[in-house]
């Protein structure tokens, strides 16, 4: 393998991880922090990479503003999603949560075939970002790409200050590790879970807002992002999110490399490699220490 070539393999294996890492790090908040499995966080994904479609026509090349209007709106829908239906699964066993949710999924795919249909979508790539750079003579790499890795890792710094630096991550750690404690102390804890859900909620989406010029949007997208993002979750660690983020990146590099030198395995390169990390430490690479 040419060194450029191996250049651009690790550069997509960095920009694949790091949304991975945006997902996986919405799903690690609600499933380890709130005790809930949600099969529907891929929808969430979806629904990101749905609004990115119906939002570039509305906003052109104002990319940034596209993107912060679809973060926007995720929250406002995670809001109502929790309150409507995840703030009865809290106390209810894993079984109703599961069934809950895989419903949800049912009503999400009906919703995007009626309205948006069932035809594969591109999105346009906004002019400032539709360049590309030399990587020698003859490799070219996306300016896109670079600000898709760029962007998620400003979220996963973002993401780690408020939860390891202010006073809203505090109680939200302290509410993973005792709940009834942190509503003895007054904090609402219900308002508490509502926060990290529409945070979970709005990851996911922004992922799948990056991602939709580059993968296209279609039908069953959900589906094939939420399997890899539990696998990422498990293999972190329930509850970490710097877990995630070294498991999101260990998947990228396995799974791109995987396709470009053992193309007819690469199916079973992801899960091999989870079998091994739990075979050597069954609680995943950290334990939930954020």
């Amino acid at each position: 393998m040419e060194f450029s070539t191996f250049l651009v393999q690790c550069l997509n294996s960095i920009q694949y991880g790091l949304l991975l890492f945006l997902v996986a790090s919405g799903l690690t908040l609600i499933f380890g922090i709130m005790g809930v499995i949600n099969l529907a966080h891929g929808s969430f994904y979806m629904l990101g990479a749905y609004m990115a479609y119906a939002l570039a026509p509305v906003f052109g090349d104002q990319f940034l503003l596209q993107m912060a209007t679809g973060v926007v709106l995720s929250v406002i829908f995670g809001f109502v999603l929790e309150w409507v239906f995840f703030s009865y699964l809290y106390q209810r066993d894993h079984l109703q949560q599961v069934l809950m949710t895989y419903s949800l999924i049912l009503v999400f795919e009906e919703l995007r075939s009626i309205l948006a249909g069932n035809d594969v979508h591109g999105v346009r790539l906004p002019e400032w970002l539709s360049g590309a750079i030399s990587l020698g003579d003859l490799m070219k790499y996306p300016v896109y790409n670079l600000f898709a890795s760029a962007t998620c890792i400003a979220v996963a710094i973002g993401l780690y200050y408020v939860v390891n630096r202010t006073r809203l991550g505090m109680m939200i750690r302290a509410g993973a590790s005792n709940r009834d404690m942190v509503r003895g102390l007054g904090i609402n804890i219900r308002l508490l879970y509502r926060i990290v859900f529409a945070a979970g909620v709005a990851l996911a989406a922004l992922a799948g807002m990056i991602a939709a010029p580059v993968s296209s949007v279609y039908p069953g997208m959900g589906g094939q992002i939420l399997i890899i993002c539990f696998v990422v979750v498990v293999i972190g660690g329930i509850g970490s999110i710097s877990g995630a983020l070294i498991a999101a990146l260990l998947v990228g590099f396995v799974d791109t490399f995987g396709k470009v030198l053992f193309a007819q395995y690469s199916g079973l390169s992801v899960y091999l490699l989870m079998a091994v990390i739990l075979v050597w430490r069954p609680q995943g690479l950290k334990s939930k220490g954020y």
